[in-house]
Parts: structure tokens; C-alpha cells; sequence
């Protein structure tokens, strides 16, 4: 087998319960090329943290939880962001399979590339993911830039890979006030989301300051000290615009 490669892991969840269907074990990693100014992580974006794991080490710790999962729950690993570490995520999700586990990739897509060694490590990785929580940040290039420090191009391009694979997704979007919180951003992201066949869910997730405190604690300014949570009009709004009720495959999994 050779050297097991190593994922660096900067916290763990035993009993996540809004992360994939099911009880499920979360992992977070470490490291993220996005700057997302709504990021309520910002502790997880430098890639040199985090508690070094084998793919069986963790994959062991998951294990230790499973009589609560019952017929749906399984392992997340989310982030920061974990295609960072696709080596691990392939050697961990292969060996999660082997034991018959559920296995969800929450993702915001940044490193994706057609482009060589990484592409041919994706597909792999697929083979060995049932689910993926795709988190599409903003619909527009331009605004997307503005809000995460990075293009949308390769992550819109990922979701369309993932819709030829048919490989299921569940879609989520942050409402930021002011920032993703358009109506004809959303009505293009419906759109967008749309001409997708692999959709089984489509979730807002309202902006929240619950992690200002560690920007302070980092010594990194908070853009958006000034911009209060959604309101429920505007939330419910959004869900209307995204059809998120047309979406119930996800019941069925």
C-alpha cells in the first residue's frame, strides 16, 4: 500500500445532524484557498494547522459512533476545505466503502480542475462518494470575486461535471445581505441550478455572526461587522426563488 497520506484535521463532530442525511460524523479539515467574508471558520483557513491523521485513524474514530447512524447517517468531511487533502479523502473513502459507509463530501469546489494529476484524483475520489453538499457561494463572477477572493468558473464547471456523472448533490447557498442576497442573482441561480439533472436538495443558509469572535482572536478584520443576519421575509424569499421545495429526492435516499 505503501505510505498512507496524512489529512490534517482541525476539529471533529460526533452527532452532526444537518450535514447529509442521517446521524452523521463530521470531520473538519484544515486549509482553504477562499476568503469568504462571511466565513465563520476563519481558523480553518491556514492549510498549516490542524491534528495529523491517518485515513485509518480517523476513519476508526468515525466507527466508534456508528450503532447511532441507524439506516441513513454515515461520515461528512467538510472544512475548510477538503479537496486539499483529495489523497486522504480517497484512501479513507475507499476504505468507509469497504465497511459499507455513507459517505458526504461537503465542498465549495475552489480547487477543481480539468487540469492533471488533480482531475484523474477527483474522478477516483467520486467512485467512492455517495453525496456532495455543494456550497455555490454566488452565482456572478464578479460578485463571487468580491465576496470569497476567487473566481466562480472552475466551481460552476465542477457542478456541471458532477450533473454529467449524475452524482447526487444537495446544493446550498449562503444569503448574505446586501452581498447574495439579489433577486435576479437568485433567479440566475435557479436557473443555473436548473440545467443540473443530479439536484436531490437546495438549502439557504442564512448568514449568522457566530464566528466574529475568532476573527478578533485572529487579528483579521470582519468586513461585515455592519451587515445584520437575513430576515425571515428575505429568507423565505429565497426559497421561493430557488424552488427549494420542488427538491425532495434527498427523503428518499
Amino acid at each position: 500500500m505503501g505510505n498512507s497520506a496524512v489529512g490534517y484535521v482541525h476539529s471533529t463532530e460526533s452527532f452532526g445532524s444537518v450535514d447529509g442525511p442521517g446521524i452523521r460524523f463530521i470531520a473538519f479539515m484544515q486549509g482553504c484557498r477562499m476568503r469568504c467574508q462571511f466565513c465563520h471558520n476563519p481558523d480553518t483557513w491556514n492549510m498549516g494547522g490542524g491534528t495529523p491523521y491517518t485515513a485509518d485513524e480517523l476513519l476508526d474514530e468515525a466507527l466508534s459512533y456508528r450503532e447511532y447512524w441507524g439506516e441513513r447517517g454515515g461520515i461528512t468531511i467538510s472544512g475548510g476545505e477538503p479537496l486539499l487533502h483529495i489523497d486522504f479523502l480517497i484512501e479513507l473513502f475507499k476504505k468507509a466503502k469497504a465497511q459499507g459507509v455513507h459517505t458526504t463530501l461537503d465542498t465549495c469546489g475552489q480547487p477543481f480542475t480539468y487540469d492533471q494529476p488533480f482531475f484523474d484524483r477527483f474522478q477516483e475520489l467520486m467512485e467512492y462518494t455517495d453525496l456532495l453538499l455543494f456550497d455555490i457561494k454566488h452565482i456572478d463572477d464578479e460578485k463571487h470575486k468580491e465576496l470569497t477572493m476567487m473566481s466562480n468558473k472552475n466551481i460552476l464547471n465542477m457542478a456541471q461535471y458532477l450533473s454529467e456523472i449524475e452524482k447526487p448533490v444537495w446544493v446550498r447557498h449562503v444569503l448574505v445581505p446586501e452581498k447574495s442576497d439579489f433577486d435576479e442573482d437568485l433567479i440566475r441561480l435557479d436557473t443555473f441550478i436548473h440545467s443540473l439533472k443530479n439536484v436531490v436538495k437546495v438549502e439557504i443558509l442564512p448568514y449568522h455572526k457566530l464566528g466574529v469572535y475568532k476573527y478578533a482572536a485572529l487579528n483579521i478584520p470582519y468586513k461585515l461587522k455592519d451587515i445584520e443576519p437575513p430576515t425571515t421575509e428575505r429568507i423565505e424569499n429565497a426559497k421561493r426563488l430557488l424552488h427549494v421545495d420542488q427538491y425532495k429526492l434527498y427523503e428518499m435516499m
